[in-house]
């Protein structure tokens, strides 16, 4: 089971290489279901896998200039200040069982999993479907923000990363393309390095509580899903993102729906 993990951590990685995102949501599950980690644990070890990983990604975003700084720290900073304070407040507070129906107790674990499996499903809708043109700002043209609904957005988007653990790039990117008006590759780019920050601040928030973080495992993993974006960022250059998300997305929706299906299995 742990040879299929590592090999789930390589697929991980060509999948961010080659796509620019979605691979991320797969972490989880292969941490849960392949290595048996504890599903809350499990959400902290993915903040520092996805953290990495996209931090490695952006550098040659940094080199192509696809990166609008001013937008970073505009919608990284709430999404930062969300992701830490569920980290280090919210995912310890949620009770064990979450609620009780009857005779059956819906665990944190299964509750966690559920919701991690929706957002999966949200992941995979956002890839399969055809991306209508959205009007961007013409280049050098001045960003003008919507801070209020910027400010709303990056504190969701990092409340969910921060219970589930994910990069949540299909939230990002929708709202840097929107409320940024940036033009895509310059979303992709910015995300990426919104992504790394808020995952890797986020994940010093577990750093607080009782986790015991296993190191060794934890930077085996990082540094095989790190071979595996290179290796991805090199094959996309060959490859049509075009054909690959839509497939990744189907993927990505059986696993979402497997991993409903089996917690609730659980319940009966």
């Amino acid at each position: 089971m742990e040879l299929l993990g590592y090999i789930g951590a390589i697929l991980m990685g060509l999948s961010l290489g080659l796509i620019g995102g979605g691979g991320s949501i797969l972490t989880v599950p292969i941490l849960v279901y392949l290595f048996l980690i504890d599903p809350v644990l499990a959400t902290a070890y993915s903040l520092f896998i996805v953290g990495l990983t996209s931090l490695i990604g952006s550098f040659s975003h940094m080199r192509l200039g696809n990166i609008h700084w001013r937008t970073a720290i505009v919608f990284g900073i709430p999404s930062i200040a969300a992701v830490y304070a569920t980290r280090a407040w919210l995912v310890p507070a949620i009770p064990d069982p979450i609620f009780t129906l009857g005779t059956t107790a819906i665990s944190k674990a299964i509750g966690i999993l559920v919701f991690f499996a929706l957002i999966m499903v949200a992941a995979a809708y956002s890839m399969i479907r055809k991306q209508k043109a959205a009007s961007t700002a013409a280049s050098g043209e001045e960003v003008r923000f919507n801070y209020p609904l910027i400010l709303a957005e990056g504190s969701i988007v990092g409340m969910v990363t921060g219970i589930v653990g994910a990069g949540g790039g299909f939230l990002i990117i929708p709202a840097l393309v929107l409320l940024a008006k940036l033009p895509m590759k310059q979303a992709v780019g910015t995300s990426l390095i919104i992504i790394a920050a808020k995952s890797l601040i986020g994940f010093t928030g577990d750093l607080k509580g009782h986790e015991v973080i296993d190191w060794n495992f934890l930077l085996t993993f990082s540094a095989i899903a790190v071979v595996g974006i290179l290796a991805g960022s090199m094959l996309s250059k060959r490859i049509p993102n075009e054909k690959l998300k839509p497939a990744f997305g189907w993927f990505v929706l059986v696993m979402g729906v497997y991993i409903i299906a089996k917690e609730l299995s659980k319940l009966n």
